[in-house]
C-alpha cells in the first residue's frame, strides 16, 4: 500500500495527507475547489515549519513531505490508481454516498475504500458500493498531525484483513488505532457527544456558567479542555449533526440536542470556526475571550 487518495482539502483533509506524506506515502489530495486545495497546501507547509522550529522535523524532511503531495480538482485523475482512499468530505450522508459510488467505479478493485466519517454508518457508505468488504472507517482526531487516536470502524460486512491492514497501517504512520463495530456515534461520539450536550443542559438550566462548567471538567475531572470549549473547537453544527445520527439511530431522547445548541447553531454561531460560540475568539489568535453573554446565562 502505497498511494493514499484523500479526498477534502479541510481541516482533516490536510491533516490526513500531511501525516501519510511525511510518512513517505505518496498521497493524492482531492478537492472541486482549486482555492482550497491552495490553502491546504499553504496550511500544511506552515505545520511542517512549526515541526522543524521544534526540532522534530529537518528542512530535509519537510521538503520531502510536501513532494509527497499532488493535487488534483478531478476525482478519476486523483483516484485512479489508488491503494487507499481516504474520505474526508463534508460530514452528509447523501455527499458521502455519492462519492463512494463515484470511487467504486474509478479506483482498482483492490483498492480500500475508507471514511473519515465521525458518525455516518460505515455499513450504510458500503452497500453504496459492490465492494462493501472493502469499506471501512478511519476517524481520525483533530489535529491530526499532533493527535495518535485513529478509531478503526469495521461495518457490517468489512472484511477482516481489510480490518488488519488498516490497524497495521495507523501504526506505521505513528498512530493508534482502537477498533469499533458500526453503530450511531461509534465509541468516541457515542460517549462524548452526551457529555458535551449535558454540558449544554447544565448551562441552559443556569446552573452554572461556561467558565464553572469547564473549570470543573478540567479540574476535577483532569480533561484538556472544558466540554464547551471542545464543543466550540468540534464545531456546534457538527455536534449537533452528531446528535442527530445518535437520537434518530437509537430512539432514545436523551440523546436530542438541548435547545440551546440549537438556538446556537441556527443563529449562525457555530463556534471558533465562526469567530463565536460559547466563547469569543479573536481572528488569527486562538486564545479565548469568554464571551459575557454566556457567562451570565
Amino acid at each position: 500500500m502505497k498511494n493514499i487518495t484523500v479526498i477534502g482539502s479541510g481541516t482533516m483533509g490536510n491533516g490526513i495527507a500531511h501525516v501519510f506524506a511525511q510518512n513517505g506515502y505518496v498521497v493524492s489530495l482531492v478537492d472541486v475547489n482549486e482555492s482550497a486545495l491552495k490553502k491546504a497546501n499553504e496550511t500544511i507547509s506552515k505545520n511542517l515549519d512549526r515541526q522543524v522550529t521544534k526540532g522534530s522535523l529537518t528542512e530535509v524532511q519537510k521538503a520531502n513531505t510536501l513532494s509527497n503531495i499532488t493535487s488534483f480538482t478531478s476525482l478519476k485523475e486523483g483516484a485512479s490508481n489508488a491503494d487507499l482512499v481516504v474520505e474526508a468530505a463534508t460530514e452528509n450522508v447523501a455527499i458521502k454516498l455519492g462519492i463512494f459510488k463515484q470511487l467504486d467505479e474509478i479506483t482498482p478493485e483492490h483498492c480500500i475504500l475508507a471514511s473519515n466519517t465521525s458518525s455516518i454508518s460505515i455499513t450504510k457508505i458500503g452497500a453504496a458500493t459492490k465492494r462493501p468488504e472493502k469499506v471501512i472507517g478511519m476517524h481520525f482526531m483533530n489535529p491530526v498531525p499532533v493527535m495518535k487516536l485513529i478509531e478503526v470502524i469495521n461495518g457490517y460486512k468489512t472484511a477482516k484483513e481489510v480490518s488488519e491492514t488498516i490497524t497495521t497501517l495507523a501504526k506505521a504512520i505513528g498512530k493508534i488505532p482502537a477498533e469499533s463495530n458500526d453503530y450511531p456515534g461509534f465509541i468516541a461520539n457515542r460517549i462524548l457527544m452526551p457529555m458535551i450536550n449535558e454540558a449544554i443542559w447544565t448551562l441552559h438550566e443556569g446552573i452554572g456558567n461556561v467558565e464553572s462548567i469547564d473549570t470543573v471538567m478540567k479540574l476535577g475531572m483532569a480533561h484538556p479542555m472544558g466540554p464547551l470549549q471542545l464543543a466550540d473547537f468540534v464545531g456546534l453544527d457538527v455536534c449537533m449533526a452528531i446528535l442527530h445520527v445518535l437520537h434518530d439511530g437509537f430512539g432514545n431522547p436523551k440523546y436530542a440536542p438541548c435547545p440551546l445548541l440549537v438556538n446556537m447553531v441556527t443563529a449562525g454561531s457555530l463556534g471558533a470556526k465562526s469567530g463565536e460560540g460559547f466563547y469569543k475568539y479573536t481572528a488569527g489568535i486562538k486564545d479565548l475571550v469568554v464571551s459575557a453573554q454566556f457567562i451570565t446565562h
